[in-house]
């Protein structure tokens, strides 16, 4: 039952400066996070698109207080833009976004998240790629799905993220499985109550399984963003079984994780997408790593006692 702790852990100042000030920490933060600038992570997508792999970037850093943060989020991905443009990684590279990030948790937040997102959106179609709206905890998820419905009136190749955990999501995907729209089915990676979320792992593996099989029948492009190898088998047999070629829907996983897993797909045919995360605000993305799988969580003890 260490999940939830660490998913509650994700939100503590005081975790955080204990977490960030432990020997070994840098080194399995490495791990996750590709690096702390812009120039570290752009040879990790050059690198990626020569082994046949696409990405999808995140700038981390959900945790803001105040409006002038949100500017600053929206500039990081805004420089993003640029240097996928001059390098010509636009078409291998998309960016994946937390409207938390673009404050929509401030005053006033639904307006200012949209109107911050909505420049990274028109820069990304600008040099051929797009923007996915990544799902943060349930109380967010109506602004998010409000958000992207706006945006997809001008940018209809923009994404968005359904998380199998949680009750709503079935309908959510049944709605979003349209013709042009682009749905990444996730497990979920946030502390949800018994209320709206299953809680029993076997119980949100078979809700991942109907949700994919109701995309994969959509006219939506579906990206099935699991590590699981079981899941991920059913989800090419979904796909078979919806007459759906190779390169009508995609795999991601997340940087750091399975990446001999991430090569074998890409030599099958299949579009693999890897999710990137950069930046220094890294606190609440290195500790939902941790929760989602106990080995990640042993590794990064280890590290801490052999540095220590």
């Amino acid at each position: 039952m260490l999940g939830p702790v660490l998913l509650a852990a994700s939100r503590s100042d005081a975790i955080r400066r204990l977490v960030s000030a432990a020997p070994g920490t840098k080194q399995v933060v490495a791990r996750f996070i590709a690096g702390e600038t812009l120039d570290q992570v752009i040879p990790i997508v050059k690198d990626a698109a020569a082994e046949g792999l696409e990405v999808t970037l995140d700038v981390v850093g959900e945790d803001i207080t105040t409006v002038e943060q949100s500017y600053a989020a929206r500039d990081a991905y805004l420089a993003l833009v640029d240097r996928l443009k001059e390098l010509g990684l636009g078409t291998r590279a998309e960016m994946s976004v937390k409207l938390s990030m673009f404050g929509q948790a401030l005053e006033g937040g639904h307006e200012l998240a949209l109107a911050n997102v909505r420049p990274v959106v028109e820069a990304a179609a600008a040099i051929g790629t797009t923007v996915t709206l990544d799902a943060e905890d349930h109380t967010t998820l109506d602004s998010m799905f409000a958000i992207h419905e706006e945006l997809r009136r001008d940018f209809p190749q923009t994404g968005c993220v359904i998380q199998a955990y949680l009750f709503r999501t079935e309908d959510d995907a049944r709605r979003l499985a349209a013709a042009g729209s682009r749905v990444r089915i996730v497990k979920g990676a946030y502390k949800e109550p018994a209320s709206v979320a299953y809680q029993d792992k076997a119980e949100i593996d078979k809700a991942f399984v109907r949700i994919v099989k109701i995309l994969m029948a959509g006219e939506g492009y579906p990206m099935i963003g699991s590590h699981d190898p079981r899941l991920i088998a059913i989800s090419q047999e979904l796909a078979r079984q919806a007459g759906r070629k190779l390169d009508e829907y995609e795999f991601q996983m997340l940087y750091g994780i399975r990446s001999e897993e991430h090569v074998r797909l890409a030599a099958e045919g299949h579009r693999m997408r890897v999710y990137t995360a950069y930046g220094t605000d890294w606190y609440g993305y290195f500790m939902r790593r941790l929760a989602e799988k106990p080995a990640n969580l042993l590794f990064f003890a280890r590290s801490i006692l052999t540095k220590g």
